[in-house]
């Protein structure tokens, strides 16, 4: 999710005809069908070959990535698939990865990726979160070589001083709590500066940058890593604390599980355990922030009608109220 806002209803005059036009125009054969997948961000959609098989095509949101951000993104996973790494990178077309169309009066890039079918890891199963940290250490062994050069980097200031403002100045939280939210928020934004200036030498390495367990596919029992629109430099904590959820000590259990696993591939740096809840707080500032930045395209207010109520923001804040206490609570440990 990034930071760039957008123009009221980008896909406007994208339908199934230009959604087949647009595969047509690669030389590729389709048999006409085509089935949109659940995808807000982007638009996907499952599109039937005339073989028999399927491909799953990525219409990118207009003017919020560059072509040098994606390409970088779409090279990240070749590195891994290339090294057997298991992910899903896009398909090379007339030798390009990345292709364009022009619908109506805008244009559109997308990418081709082979459809894989599987299910969400069980992260209840420790032998599931074992697995998961192995590969999640494979990933961040290939990340750790070089930086990206043209995609975001994790901070708090993109994800959440970006975020508040946003919010504020447009107005989207109510007048019965904006004191509150504006207070708490500040508050919140002043501790995350902190924990992350008390640690100035945090190895920044690339991610996955959303490695939640609906970009996850489980299949011959190990994980394959889907979606890495989202992909930035940051600390490997950003890939790791969202696999742990429940109750503290159903968090201990899982971060022993998913570092035993990770270690295997790649060294986890203990101190990054004080990062695991303020990356949980920014990004529940910065998800609140990018559905109000989306709310101007129709997909969202139908996909997600219980945003922007007064209900919605008095649980926000109270999310906000809780990680506030969360920060003061002891860190988990790397040991029972």
């Amino acid at each position: 999710m990034n930071e760039t806002s957008q123009s009221s209803h980008p896909y406007q005059s994208l339908g199934p005809d230009q959604v087949l036009d647009a595969i047509d125009g690669l030389g590729l054969q389709t048999n006409a069908r085509v089935f949109a997948l659940n995808s807000y961000e982007n638009r996907v959609y499952q599109v039937g070959m005339e073989d028999g098989s399927y491909l799953v095509v990525k219409f990118y949101r207009p003017d919020r990535w560059s072509d040098e951000q994606i390409l970088e993104e779409h090279a990240f996973a070749q590195e891994l698939a290339d090294l057997d790494v298991p992910v899903v990178p896009p398909q090379r077309i007339n030798e390009q990865t990345l292709h364009t169309c022009q619908c109506g009066t805008q244009q559109f890039r997308f990418a081709l990726f082979p459809r894989l079918a599987g299910r969400a890891p069980e992260l209840d199963n420790p032998d599931n979160l074992l697995v998961m940290g192995r590969f999640i250490g494979r990933v961040h062994l290939v990340g750790s070589q070089r930086r990206f050069a043209h995609r975001l980097q994790l901070s708090v200031a993109s994800h959440a001083v970006a975020s508040r403002e946003f919010l504020l100045r447009h107005d989207f939280i109510p007048a019965s709590l904006r004191t509150a939210y504006e207070t708490l928020s500040g508050h919140l934004v002043d501790r995350l500066d902190r924990v992350f200036t008390d640690q100035p030498n945090l190895q920044q390495i690339r991610l996955h940058g959303d490695c939640h367990p609906g970009n996850v596919l489980w299949r011959d029992e190990r994980p394959f890593f889907v979606d890495f629109d989202d992909a930035l430099t940051g600390p490997a904590m950003q890939d790791l604390w969202m696999m742990l959820s429940g109750e503290r000590d159903q968090q201990q259990a899982q971060l022993l599980e998913v570092v035993e696993g990770y270690e295997e591939f790649f060294d986890f740096q203990p101190r990054q355990l004080a990062l695991i809840e303020p990356l949980r707080t920014m990004r529940l500032m910065h998800y609140s922030a990018w559905l109000a930045r989306r709310w101007d395209d129709p997909a969202f207010p139908m996909s997600f009608p219980w945003f922007n109520t007064e209900r919605y923001w008095s649980e926000h804040v109270l999310e906000l109220r809780e990680q506030m206490a969360a920060l003061d609570e002891p860190l988990l440990r790397l040991y029972p």
